[in-house]
C-alpha cells in the first residue's frame, strides 16, 4: 500500500458528491422547464416549496457535508501520521460502498429502514477508521 492510496476513496467521495450536485441541478431545470416550481423560488427559497425529486437531492447533497468530513479528516489523519495501512483502506472504501449505497436510496426509492442500515453502517465504519487510527498511533508511540 503506498502512502498515498486512501486519496483514491476521497476521490470517489468528491465524485459523489459532483454526481449528487449535477442530478440536483439536472433536476430543478426540468422542474421549472415543465412549470412545477418557478424559478424565483430558488432566489431565497421562499414562496412555494420544493418539489419532492428536489428536495430529496438537496437534503442529499447538503448531508455530504456533514458526516463524510470526519472521512476526509479520518483519511487525511492517517495520512499524516503514517497509518495507511491496508486496514484503513479497506474500511475507507468500506465507507464510500455505504455512502453510495445510502445516495442511491436516499434519492431513489427513499425506503427508510433500508436508508438508515446504510446510513449506520457508514457511521460503523468510519468509528472504526478513527478507532484503527487512534489505536496505530498509540502503538507507535509505545
Amino acid at each position: 500500500m503506498n502512502d498515498y492510496s486512501l486519496v483514491y476513496p476521497m476521490f470517489a467521495m468528491v465524485l459523489l458528491s459532483f454526481v449528487i450536485l449535477a442530478t440536483l441541478f439536472r433536476t430543478r431545470l426540468r422542474l421549472i422547464r415543465n412549470g412545477e416550481v418557478n424559478a424565483r423560488y430558488f432566489k431565497i427559497y421562499q414562496d412555494g416549496a420544493e418539489p419532492e425529486a428536489a428536495a430529496k437531492l438537496a437534503r442529499h447533497f447538503v448531508n455530504l457535508f456533514e458526516a463524510p468530513t470526519l472521512f476526509y479528516i479520518a483519511c487525511l489523519s492517517a495520512l499524516i501520521v503514517g497509518q495507511s495501512t491496508l486496514l484503513m483502506n479497506v474500511l475507507a472504501w468500506l465507507y464510500v460502498g455505504f455512502r453510495c449505497a445510502h445516495a442511491y436510496i436516499h434519492t431513489g426509492s427513499n425506503k427508510l429502514n433500508h436508508r438508515v442500515i446504510a446510513y449506520f453502517s457508514g457511521w460503523t465504519i468510519l468509528l472504526l477508521m478513527w478507532i484503527s487510527i487512534v489505536i496505530g498511533v498509540a502503538a507507535s508511540r509505545s
